[in-house]
């Protein structure tokens, strides 16, 4: 429940007054779990909902078209898309190239860097707006939810951080379930991963990742496995950063990158399982595809032993 806002228009037959709807910002992916969020703040609480896409550089230009539209179709008052895709490699990606970083000797952080990009950008649309409450589709069992809170909470104080999903504990049954009766329509089983895409790899979460034992089925990556045989591919790096592919020159590293992904991702390289602990102190279980990160992170690597001296590299 919520205490609606009001204001008044002078008529001539003197003043009425109006009720006025909090209007709530949510960061929507248009996957299972945000779509419900639509569907349930918008129609079970009564709030104004607009949505906001942070692309990370996960989506093609059809995929944010597609995004856009499942907004819509499900009665958002308005949606933005934000490109954050080279101010994210500019601020973060670039630094865990530098340092090598695999979490835990496996993970490139694939998803959890670019989650405070995205928090900020939601921050920064939620002053913008003069929103009444920021929502977002985090569950209450991993790391997003901190991320996603903590930079709400000093960036804009005292707004309402709505987390329907965390708050009512629901199942990915009971989401369906919901959205069904509402009369949504999309892809449920495929919508029975939860699929997160960036510049820097793709996680992909599901029944088999909720347990410690089990590899996610072939059907569930987002990339399928096409290729055969080998390939073999140059990576030439300037001060630490990727510059070219195969002789080929990019204009920033982050195209660069996605030429790799598009190189190496159908050989299945760089799929993985990763076992972490999550700063609310459980255990996190999750595949993840990053490719490109993996070759890039490998090839500088593997740079680094050829040309510093040994105390820069103890260094």
């Amino acid at each position: 429940t919520y205490e609606p806002k009001c204001y008044t228009e002078r008529h001539s037959g003197g003043y009425k007054s109006k009720q006025m709807k909090k209007k709530v910002i949510l960061a929507f992916s248009g996957g299972l779990d945000t779509s419900y969020c639509v569907k349930y703040l918008g129609e079970e609480k009564g709030y104004e909902v607009h949505t906001i896409t942070v692309n990370t550089g996960g989506f093609d230009d059809g995929e944010i078209k597609e995004i856009e539209s499942r907004a819509k179709n499900l009665g958002v008052a308005s949606h933005k898309t934000v490109d954050e895709t080279r101010n994210y490699y500019d601020k973060v990606i670039r630094y865990l190239v530098y340092g090598n970083v695999l979490k835990n000797n496996t993970y490139p952080l694939s998803v959890s860097a670019e989650r405070m990009s995205q928090a900020l950008a939601v921050a920064k649309y939620a002053k913008e707006l003069k929103a009444d409450a920021v929502a977002h589709g985090s569950t209450g069992a991993g790391n997003d939810q901190v991320r996603f809170d903590m930079i709400l909470n000093i960036l804009v104080p005292g707004i309402e951080i709505i987390t329907p999903i965390r708050e009512l504990r629901l199942s990915l049954v009971e989401e369906i379930s919901f959205l069904k009766s509402k009369g949504v329509q999309m892809n449920f089983e495929k919508a029975m991963y939860s699929v997160n895409k960036g510049i820097w790899g793709t996680s992909v979460g599901g029944k088999e990742t909720l347990k410690s034992l089990g590899m996610l089925p072939e059907e569930a990556w987002p990339t399928q496995v096409t290729k055969q045989g080998a390939e073999t591919v140059r990576v030439s790096f300037e001060k630490g950063e990727l510059k070219s592919v195969n002789g080929k020159s990019f204009s920033h590293p982050t195209v660069a990158i996605q030429h790799l992904q598009q190189l190496a991702g159908p050989y299945g390289i760089g799929r993985e399982i990763h076992v972490g602990d999550t700063i609310i102190g459980i255990k996190g279980r999750v595949g993840f595809e990053a490719a490109a990160p993996m070759l890039v992170i490998k090839g500088h690597h593997a740079l680094e032993k050829h040309v510093l001296t040994k105390w820069q590299l103890s260094w």
